[in-house]
């Protein structure tokens, strides 16, 4: 049989023993996680060891000493047969999985480049490349156009007035208000003087810092 690896992107959904023994196997996709399941296939033994037990736990004595030999034939069949299980699932899952010559991982049709031979990752697809880049690009420029247009309104923007971004009364975000939308508290414009920065009280036509008249 052909060696083929899965080192981590399966998952072994096999049990030794209960009415659900038996060998099951998902292998995913390393690029976009989708997963193919291997046929269940029961484990008899340890079906039949299950109701050994049950069996054991009702009548005891002679049942009992048959168990545990039953729960031991188990265990070392179950092994054998997961080995041999596994190994089938890895050559049904072949035709459901590539592997990438230059990053060795696994991959699903989807995310196969078949004309270059590699996977997407490192042979991505020109067309969605292209149209990746186009979208890209426009959100970059439409990010500098609102960029200039935000630059543009802020130069009319009253900067000499400080406001409460919090009311001092309930504590509620004013977001610039003249009064609190929350409990209507006016709350205080604060002028600075455009020559030294001090604050100008309301109402004070010159600064009282350096004197400069107020704008």
């Amino acid at each position: 049989m052909a060696e083929f690896k899965f080192s981590d992107n399966y998952t072994d959904l096999s049990e030794e023993d209960g009415a659900r023994a038996g060998f099951q196997f998902e292998f995913n996709c390393e690029r976009c996680g989708d997963a193919w399941r291997s046929e269940f296939v029961p484990f008899k033994a340890g079906q039949a060891a299950e109701w050994v037990g049950k069996a054991a736990g009702i009548f005891g004595g002679v049942l009992g000493n048959v168990s545990d030999v039953a729960d031991g034939v188990s265990d070392k069949a179950f092994g054998l047969e997961h080995d041999k299980q596994f190994q089938l699932a890895i050559e049904a899952a072949k035709v459901h999985f590539h592997r990438c010559p230059k990053c060795t991982n696994y991959f699903c049709d989807s995310c196969w480049n078949g004309e270059a031979g590699l996977c997407l990752n490192d042979a991505p697809s020109a067309e969605v490349e292209i149209e990746s880049a186009f979208a890209a690009g426009k959100v970059q420029a439409a990010g500098e156009k609102a960029a200039l247009a935000g630059i543009h309104e802020g130069k009319h923007m009253d900067v000499k007035e400080r406001t409460q971004l919090v009311c001092p009364a309930c504590g509620a975000e004013t977001k610039g208000a003249k009064f609190c939308p929350a409990c209507g508290q006016k709350l205080a414009q604060k002028a600075f003087c455009t020559e030294c920065g001090a604050a100008v009280p309301e109402g004070a036509k010159f600064c009282p810092e350096c004197g400069a008249q107020k704008a």
